[in-house]
């Protein structure tokens, strides 16, 4: 999933080689919970990245941003993201199903596989479970064996949202559950994912096309500056 490289350290995921949207979330620092999202287009893997529309409010975990599963080779003083700390994942990662409250025909331009949620839908973030880090339907599995879990209807914030393709396949106790999904306001905060406006969040859900590769880039003033033209990504 990731190339590395003794040489030149943290090398991006082979997938943004072929991307052509990228929601990119930079942060003034590790530990700042509101920072700023773009979005970018290009015609063809390699052309130069064109933004999309203007600079979108968001916040993140609680205690920031951590580097998450396979950045590992990041320098040894920055953070790295762990169950429940509180952090949302830095790096570069896929953005793959959307999900939300209503039927999947009320959504006649959404492209993203979609997920109708239910009483019955969980993310599992119990690393003792088979499914951690799964969305699952609880009614429909041979067995529950996690402790704890999202009861993802019952979240008022994930009436719409992204699934962010992050740690999978899962390693243990690396982080779940994470999400692009409706915020509680620039004052606010999340458990680990990335939420903004809800009207700004449709129109990205929207946005994105699976054809196109979507990935999500979170990253810090200071690591964007040093990762940047490494891993061929905007001018910002």
């Amino acid at each position: 999933m990731i190339a590395c490289s003794t040489q030149t350290g943290i090398e991006p995921r082979t997938t943004i080689v072929d991307s052509k949207q990228l929601l990119l979330v930079i942060m003034p620092d590790w530990t700042s919970t509101l920072g700023a999202m773009t979005r970018w287009t290009r015609s063809e893997p390699g052309a130069t990245w064109q933004r999309v529309g203007d600079e979108i409010p968001v916040v993140v975990g609680r205690t920031g941003l951590a580097w998450g599963v396979g950045f590992d080779d990041a320098p040894g003083d920055e953070p790295r993201k762990h169950e429940g700390d509180g952090k949302a994942p830095a790096g570069i990662f896929p953005v793959d199903t959307a999900f939300g409250f209503a039927p999947r025909e009320t959504f006649p331009s959404l492209r993203l596989p979609y997920v109708q949620l239910t009483s019955t839908t969980d993310c599992v973030d119990d690393v003792k479970s088979i499914h951690y880090n799964t969305i699952v339907d609880k009614g429909r599995v041979s067995a529950v064996d996690w402790q704890s879990a999202e009861h993802m209807r019952e979240v008022s914030q994930y009436e719409i949202g992204v699934t962010v393709g992050y740690n999978k396949p899962a390693a243990k106790g690396r982080g779940s559950c994470i999400f692009l999904h409706i915020w509680n306001g620039p004052a606010s905060h999340t458990a680990g994912c990335t939420a903004f406006d809800e009207e700004k969040l449709r129109e990205v859900v929207f946005w994105l096309d699976p054809t196109q590769h979507p990935q999500l880039v979170q990253l810090p003033k200071t690591a964007y500056s040093r990762m940047r033209s490494r891993w061929q990504l905007p001018q910002v």
